[in-house]
């Protein structure tokens, strides 16, 4: 079996005290020896300059960095010359994204999906890049039907695609059904589960909400159950996560993928209790 790939994700800090943080945050991760730090990148490129520090600054730590790079509300020009930074920077990983339309935004550039974004990338920069996309286990919110999601997903590896991390999830079923779904099609690059650490439950409500991830009923009630009591959130969000993550990593699992929401301590006491 390969080796499995662990890996963190951030999102850019937008102020110089945030930036410090984050060095903080990711000198303790640093010490898990990720394969990698993951960076996102705002709707229509809006965090584009605060992206580009933060994946320099991993990169200058002696750490490898793998920027988002998301087109929709994007034209090729502008793809090129970001592609070009990440090249002159000897950056050779990406997560390749479609992104969403920023608000107020009325054209959705001269990409309409991450397929094309990956073709484009492997036209103009041939094997520069090992490419990452994303995969949806419970169907991508926009999606016609899980067929249809199932095909859009199967376009992006046949693009040219190394690897998939998918949106967070709770239900390791989806996942597995997936995956094997995805064997049938012939599809046999790694798709490495998205895990997110449960520390806010409103907070995990209202993404949950926007990206189609399913919180269980069984543990939405759990957790409503708690209020405000941040500490049984937390006990209870490690219990979860860790059991998910035992589950997936038994099941074969090619690595996890941690959602860090910028901050170290839930996913270091889960990888503390994988024994990781």
């Amino acid at each position: 079996m390969t080796a499995r790939t662990f890996s963190f994700e951030f999102f850019p800090p937008k102020t110089p005290e945030g930036m410090d943080k984050l060095r903080d945050v990711r000198s303790q991760l640093a010490t898990l020896h990720p394969k990698f730090f993951s960076v996102t990148f705002g709707a229509g490129g809006s965090t584009r300059d605060h992206s580009l520090a933060t994946v320099l600054d991993i990169q200058h730590a002696g750490l490898e960095a793998a920027p988002h790079l998301s087109c929709i509300g994007s034209t090729r020009d502008n793809i090129r010359a970001i592609l070009g930074e990440y090249q002159s920077n000897n950056i050779r990983h990406i997560v390749a994204l479609r992104g969403d339309l920023p608000s107020g935004m009325a054209s959705a550039g001269e990409f309409r999906y991450a397929n094309e974004l990956v073709e484009f990338i492997r036209n103009e920069t041939g094997d520069w890049f090992n490419i990452e996309v994303a995969a949806y286990p419970e169907v991508h919110p926009q999606a016609k039907s899980a067929q249809d999601d199932l095909m859009s997903f199967k376009r992006k590896m046949d693009a040219g695609a190394n690897a998939a991390i998918t949106q967070y999830f709770f239900n390791a079923d989806a996942y597995f059904a997936f995956v094997d779904d995805c064997a049938k099609l012939g599809i046999t690059a790694p798709i490495v589960p998205g895990i997110m650490p449960i520390g806010n439950f409103s907070q995990l409500a209202r993404f949950s909400d926007a990206c189609g991830a399913e919180i269980p009923r069984w543990m939405r009630k759990k957790l409503e159950a708690y209020n405000d009591d941040i500490d049984s959130i937390r006990a209870y969000g490690l219990d979860v996560v860790t059991a998910l993550c035992e589950r997936l990593l038994a099941n074969n699992a090619p690595g996890l993928h941690f959602y860090t929401m910028n901050q170290s301590a839930a996913t270091m006491e889960i990888w503390r209790r994988l024994g990781l």
